[in-house]
């Protein structure tokens, strides 16, 4: 029987590439001005805000086709709500991770107390789906269609009362001194400009939260290692991108632009010499930078509520 000839779907691929076409177009789509909290992340058809790798892959395509509603859902979803997607929609790729285990007669195979044995039962894999914006589909409850909400406006230079109450509960030291922002793991202290010296504040708590992000990799926080990084090589590049997710993620919940001080081409090559090289580097520094925000958010909690918190 002749083998067929048609190539197997390769979401890494399919995703890379589309990500790759982008940044090629010299902008980063996902920097955009976000309400705090509401309909600032992607959902899941029931409400659920998707995380990670899914929630930068819809918040781009959110960005990239113009859409309005905040929910996503599957075809056989959309059918189940006496929906209809119309005719001509493209559908937008995501992906699921799930594990699996050997069955009951491989298990009967294994050494007992074999520790190796009973990891080897565990099997890991990636999954892809298609799913559409709500604002493809007709027919579905107007409560998949809420109002936008409106971006506030703050005062120039001026600190914005929650986000810098989420930002001073954080127990990693800052201190506000020059034109630079950067992290300087030998002091584990992160350096940046004061807030006078940005017109728009958002960008401020952007940059802030960027550099919180570089923050996270020490070894008595998240212990997040690429190897040896200096200015411009594959470690520093993916290092950045860690960074970069983590502000959109923060952003994306206290209504803050992902910023840097240092978005030029050389930023872009960063992205696409990374994306280039591995096609599957987008999913796990989503995944690096998801940890991060988690880690940030629950400093934020601990430090408010007058407590601390620790790396998993």
């Amino acid at each position: 029987m002749a083998r067929s000839r048609t190539p197997k779907f390769d979401a890494s691929e399919v995703i890379t590439n589309e990500i790759i076409r982008i940044i090629e177009r010299g902008v980063l789509p996902w920097r955009k001005p976000w309400t705090a909290g509401g309909s600032s992340r992607p959902l899941r058809v029931g409400g659920e805000p998707y995380q990670g790798v899914n929630n930068f892959l819809l918040t781009m395509r959110t960005v990239v086709a113009g859409h309005s509603s905040p929910f996503w859902m599957t075809l056989p979803q959309a059918n189940a709500l006496d929906a209809k997607v119309r005719k001509g929609e493209k559908s937008s790729v995501v992906v699921y991770y799930g594990q699996s285990r050997m069955n009951a007669a491989d298990e009967d195979d294994r050494s007992d107390g074999d520790d190796s044995s009973e990891k080897a039962r565990v099997f890991r894999f990636q999954k892809s789906y298609r799913v559409f914006n709500a604002c493809q589909i007709d027919g579905l409850p107007e409560s998949f269609y809420p109002d936008p909400e409106a971006v506030p406006e703050y005062p120039p230079s001026k600190p914005i009362p929650h986000m810098q109450a989420f930002f001073d509960a954080i127990d990693i030291t800052t201190v506000f001194t020059g034109t630079e922002a950067y992290y300087l793991p030998p002091v584990d202290k992160v350096f940046m400009p004061s807030i006078s010296r940005f017109e728009n504040p958002r960008n401020f708590y952007g940059v802030w939260a960027h550099e919180l992000a570089h923050a996270t990799k020490a070894p008595h926080r998240l212990n997040r290692d690429f190897g040896f990084s200096k200015f411009g090589n594959t470690s520093y590049a993916r290092e950045e991108i860690v960074a970069e997710l983590t502000s959109v993620f923060l952003g994306q919940t206290l209504g803050f632009t992902a910023h840097t001080l240092e978005m030029n081409a050389a930023y872009l090559q960063n992205w696409l010499r990374v994306l280039r090289s591995d096609k599957g580097a987008i999913f796990r520094h989503a995944a690096d930078a998801q940890r991060a925000c988690d880690y940030l958010i629950a400093q934020s909690e601990a430090g408010r509520a007058g407590g601390s918190v620790e790396a998993a």
